[in-house]
């Protein structure tokens, strides 16, 4: 019996350091994953509604300072916030009304709450403020639909080209050539022949050329004279163009 007492405790306290060990491991794991959740909520929160997100200035009043933070989505007003108010019964009956008759009016065109005169004035101001902030900010910003007509008309920019003066045993033929890009667009007679036969060809030699897009047409019955000098003339404009 004497032996074994001297046995019992060195074995209790040989266990005393597995007890004290174990549990700390558990709590320092658990405490390691904690602030690293709520660091990434907090990030992914702030980088989502930052651009949206306009406040307005702050507003003394006698009742105390107002001040409202606004959310748009788009153009449209989605919530708003106030940062600071009067710590006062009646401001605080009132603010859910004018966030309310905000969200509905679109606007900082709202009435004002019975009983909080003050403080809906001053609610007002700083939303207004906000909302202007909001459109000075989309107004200096590039925007992309603004500049899809630019870039179209630059693709589509109109060049007009006059093709040589030809002379022939019928009269003078020149031609005017408006191009789109790479595209004719238009042909304008500056002279011609006053014939019958050169008044009725032209607008034949024209169609032509819009549907071939180049000055390898047919000349036109009747007009031989006048078709070849619309075609040097209409070939010089179009190597003029380029």
């Amino acid at each position: 019996m004497k032996r074994a007492l001297p046995v019992l405790v060195l074995s209790v306290a040989g266990l005393v350091p597995v007890w004290l060990y174990e549990p700390s491991l558990g709590i320092t794991s658990s405490a390691a994953s904690t602030p690293s959740t709520s660091s990434s909520s907090s990030s992914s929160g702030s980088g989502g509604s930052s651009s949206n997100v306009f406040t307005g200035p702050t507003v003394n009043t006698e009742k105390g300072d107002v001040q409202v933070e606004v959310t748009f989505a788009g153009s449209k007003i989605s919530s708003v916030r106030m940062l600071k108010q009067p710590n006062h019964p009646q401001t605080t009956a009132a603010v859910p009304v004018l966030i309310k008759e905000t969200l509905a009016a679109q606007s900082a065109d709202i009435d004002t709450v019975s009983g909080a005169t003050i403080t809906s004035g001053a609610y007002k101001e700083s939303l207004q403020a906000a909302i202007d902030a909001r459109a000075d900010s989309a107004a200096s910003a590039p925007s992309p639909a603004a500049s899809t007509p630019s870039s179209g008309a630059a693709a589509s920019a109109s060049k007009v080209v006059s093709g040589t003066a030809v002379d022939t045993e019928k009269g003078t033929v020149q031609v005017e050539v408006t191009f789109e890009g790479d595209k004719i667009a238009s042909v304008k007679m500056l002279q011609q022949p006053n014939h019958p036969q050169t008044t009725a060809a032209v607008p034949v030699l024209i169609s032509e050329t819009l549907a071939a897009q180049s000055a390898d047409i047919d000349t036109v019955s009747g007009a031989t004279i006048t078709s070849g000098g619309y075609r040097e003339s209409l070939q010089a404009a179009i190597d003029a163009k380029g």
